[in-house]
């Protein structure tokens, strides 16, 4: 994950209109073709050009609740325009999280975005390649909500039910009536076994299981096979909540699945 993924990024309404836009933000246009045909729904290509990975103090793009920007920044003052990578990239994360990412194409993400494809091609070789800047900032987002939701806690049992927050919270930043469940659950699940994409999910996953395991490891020291089946358990139970928490549309099952974690952190 090896590609700059720009400034910060300010936000901007649902269905906020921007003129278009012919800006070309690099010395050279790529021009690069999706292979299909204006006005059709895009499928993930094959072209691949590695992305890096964003790191903790750099710019973090909130996109969970309709809008991007970055963590702790201001919107623009009036008449400032954004560059058009972060309009772009403000508006594939929209359209991904609500109509999916093979039904989205390009023409509907410049059109919202308010700018010219040479600008979209400028900044992303493929389609795919801004699939795979969208599961980053959807992953950055969440760490960036997580250590919030953790500063100033040292009990284990609430960095373990931080996590839980952490999901509530991102679910209920999303307006209502549009919550779809976890935007990169949905992304890996339109997404070929083997690409890159899948590979980006499955190691967010895995971080969350991750840190999860830590705080019970801190909860039972000296007790490594009960903390390993507990952390698992844990993860097994949020997992599965968010999963019916996206078919009901709202935060509910999380709000249960924490309340079922906190006794069960209670029997250690």
């Amino acid at each position: 994950m090896e590609e700059d993924h720009g400034r910060a990024l300010s936000p901007v309404p649902v269905g906020e209109a921007h003129p278009v836009d012919d800006e070309v933000v690099g010395e050279e246009s790529h021009g690069r073709s999706l292979g299909v045909r204006d006005g059709s729904a895009d499928t993930v290509g094959e072209a691949r050009r590695p992305t890096r990975s964003a790191t903790l103090g750099r710019p973090v793009y909130l996109i969970e609740s309709g809008c991007v920007m970055g963590e702790g920044e201001r919107p623009p003052a009036a008449g400032r325009r954004r560059p058009a990578r972060e309009r772009v990239l403000a508006a594939a994360a929209r359209r991904f999280y609500a109509d999916g990412i093979t039904a989205t194409g390009i023409d509907t993400i410049t059109a919202e975005a308010g700018v010219a494809k040479m600008s979209l091609y400028n900044n992303f070789s493929s389609k795919a390649d801004l699939v795979l800047s969208y599961l980053e900032a959807r992953h950055q987002e969440w760490l960036t909500r997580y250590r919030s939701r953790l500063e100033g806690s040292d009990d284990p049992r609430d960095g373990v039910l931080a996590v839980f927050d952490t999901y509530i919270d991102s679910a209920e930043a999303v307006r209502e009536d549009a919550f779809r469940g976890c935007g990169l659950l949905n992304a890996a699940a339109e997404l070929p076994v083997g690409d890159e994409g899948r590979t980006r999910v499955r190691r967010h996953k895995e971080e969350v299981e991750r840190l999860i395991a830590a705080h019970v490891d801190a909860l039972l020291p000296g007790r490594p096979d009960a903390a390993r089946d507990t952390a698992e358990h844990l993860a097994f139970l949020l997992e599965g909540a968010m999963v019916r928490a996206g078919l009901e549309g709202d935060s509910g099952r999380l709000r249960h699945a924490r309340v079922l974690a906190a006794r069960l952190l209670e029997r250690c």
